[in-house]
């Protein structure tokens, strides 16, 4: 796993500095602590530094080029066929200087062009500068696994595995716009292609680009499809994902460097282990990480794995340590960044680089396999929608939500949301489910200034688009693709900063674009079938996973956020709130949110979620806006 950056000035007789790409790179130097490089000729320059998994040799050293000096690479990512493929091109005239799958790239465009994507899989980020054409090159693999930023004013293109990288050079502003900050606080993220900043991109999942004296041209080249739908029995379905589930995890299995993986005792994470401990001889490292509160604590779940599969297994408790750890979150996501759960992937990624340098997980098993509560809640929501007649809830649901939003008792406001949802459309209704600060909260507390820079900027639009983009009619389909492009993504900047900021690369075995295909040919029904949530994945995995684990309760990777608030963090985010410098007040009415912090204080609701989502922007904002 790796870091690259670049730039391509587009009047070819500015140079670029190989000066301000070196001091790119050092900005994620974490990123890829064991080599650097640096390769700059006229108006184009691209850096890496390199995290060393395949073929540790000097050969590996990026950029690399062709062997003519034609085509130049800086990548990073891991392309688990990269054998095969070679083969290929061997069998074609091709030869080959090095063992990794950089080189392999190289010659798969020589030989496709930009076609050379399709026949890539794994997860990668890379660019190209193909001298002969004077064309540069960029693609991000088919789900975001990982990150590809760039910045564009017409005249320079500059490009990063983060941010800050960018933030690098002086001709780059940090302007705030105001649709991502919105997004933000709605979404708890924000979601590509924008970045918090101005002019500062994100290249979507499963998006190419080429950047050339004619300006810049993006497209789609992959996208998932739900409209062919699997014909077989659930025990022939079952059976077969968990072949290709087998292969996948086989495939993240080659490394030169020590492998394990994050267990957090859940079906998920848990169906990878047993794979891993089926695939090799020795003892898979396992690492886990739980609270000292036992409505967290997922440990006891993972001991039982631990000891199944007889792995070398290692803990950790997130125990008043929390607050420790604000700032470094802020520094490496680099924009506004609201899932609570990065407290305990930093300290599992933290924990698991301390034995290995490569960690496979079971993120992406939720999005394909219908596993969060919400889409149980939003199953009801729905069948409650089809039985009363859109003319009694259009028009009374809204007022009743009124009435009973007025409230303080927190089932009061539960009620109040509900009874909204119920009043509107299925993809809207989804939306208010995947939404933490509710209008009339953002209203309160939102001041003047932003809601005119915000204008009539609606968030909906991100889901109402990929709700409607889906190649389906069945509503659960159109919400989980709704998902994989949205909420997924989100997951992914978590796990990428997460782990990266510890020099540790994170496969997602779940992930693999093949099993992503394979999991949305499944019908809807089958994996939420009468009220049981991933339930063609149980069925898989219970061929392989003891029945303690296949049917508890789910818990998540979830922290005690709401105490939080009331204890480890009230006097530090209290000080970041209310602080007469702080960044807060330029968008944010103080008397809404002394009121929002009253209200979680003395229990009469609970605003974690707004609350981290508030604490999180400010200290992006006092780390990258005010230098701080």
């Amino acid at each position: 796993m790796c870091g690259i950056v670049g730039k391509y000035n587009f009047q070819s007789g500015e140079p670029v500095s190989s000066d301000l790409i070196r001091a790119m790179c050092e900005t994620i130097f974490y990123r890829g602590p064991d080599d650097a490089g640096v390769y700059t000729e006229g108006n184009i320059g691209l850096g890496h530094r390199r995290l060393s998994i395949l073929d540790l040799s000097e050969l590996g050293h990026q950029p690399m080029s062709s062997k003519d000096g034609m085509i130049w690479i800086t990548f990073n990512g891991e392309i688990y066929n990269y054998l095969d493929i070679r083969k290929d091109l061997i069998s074609k005239g091709y030869t080959f200087k090095s063992n990794c799958d950089t080189e392999v790239i190289i010659y798969l465009y020589r030989e496709y062009g930009e076609n050379c994507l399709k026949y890539l899989r794994g997860m990668f980020a890379f660019a190209i500068w193909d001298k002969s054409k004077s064309v540069l090159f960029l693609a991000r693999d088919r789900i975001g696994k990982k990150p590809l930023f760039y910045y564009y004013d017409g005249k320079t293109f500059i490009f990063a595995s983060e941010i800050k990288a960018i933030l690098e050079d002086s001709l780059v502003k940090k302007e705030i716009n105001y649709e991502a900050f919105c997004d933000y606080f709605k979404y708890l993220y924000v979601p590509d292609p924008k970045t918090i900043y101005k002019n500062i991109y994100k290249l979507e999942p499963g998006y190419c680009m080429t950047c050339s004296a004619d300006g810049i041209k993006k497209r789609e080249y992959w996208d998932v499809s739900f409209a062919g739908q699997h014909s077989g029995t659930i025990e022939d379905i079952s059976d077969e994902l968990l072949e290709i589930l087998d292969e996948s995890v086989r495939l993240r299995m080659i490394s030169d460097v020590p492998l394990g993986a994050f267990l957090s005792g859940g079906i998920d994470s848990s169906g990878i282990v047993a794979l891993m401990a089926k695939q090799q001889s020795k003892p898979v490292t396992t690492c886990s990480v739980g609270f000292d509160s036992e409505a967290y604590d997922e440990i006891p779940f993972a001991r039982i794995i631990a000891e199944t599969f007889k792995s070398d297994h290692h803990e950790f408790t997130v125990k008043q340590k929390a607050g420790e750890i604000l700032s470094d979150l802020a520094y490496y996501f680099d924009e506004p960044f609201a899932d609570s759960s990065a407290v305990p992937t930093y300290y599992v990624s933290q924990l698991a680089r301390q034995k290995v340098t490569v960690a496979l997980s079971g993120d992406g098993g939720d999005e394909n396999f219908a596993g969060y509560e919400k889409y149980h809640i939003d199953d009801i929501e729905n069948r409650i929608r089809r039985k009363i007649p859109a003319f009694i809830r259009k028009p009374f649901f809204p007022f009743l939500s009124g009435l009973l939003s007025k409230g303080n008792h927190t089932l009061f406001q539960r009620s109040a949301t509900l009874l909204k949802a119920l009043s509107i459309e299925s993809d809207y209704g989804f939306y208010l489910t995947n939404t933490e600060f509710g209008d009339p909260l953002w209203n309160m507390v939102l001041n003047e200034e932003s809601k005119k820079q915000i204008g009539d900027y609606d968030p909906f639009s991100v889901t109402r688009h990929y709700y409607h983009k889906a190649d389906t009619d069945d509503h659960l389909s159109k919400i989980l693709y709704t998902d994989l492009k949205t909420y997924l993504t989100g997951i992914l900047v978590k796990v990428d900063r997460m782990s990266m900021a510890h020099s540790l690369e994170v496969r997602s075995p779940i992930l693999d674009h093949k099993v992503i295909e394979f999991a949305a040919s499944i019908p809807a029904y089958l994996k939420y079938y009468r009220g049981e949530k991933k339930y063609i994945l149980k069925q898989c995995f219970q061929q392989i996973l003891p029945e303690e684990i296949m049917y508890r309760k789910k818990m998540g990777f979830c922290v005690p956020l709401a105490d939080w608030f009331r204890g480890e963090i009230k006097d530090l985010s209290y000080h970041y709130f209310f602080d007469k410098n702080a960044g807060l007040r330029h968008f944010f009415n103080p008397d809404g949110l002394k009121s929002l912090w009253k209200a979680h204080q003395t229990q009469k609701r609970n605003y974690a979620s707004v609350l981290w989502s508030l604490l999180m922007f400010e200290l992006w904002y006092k780390k990258f806006m005010d230098g701080k």
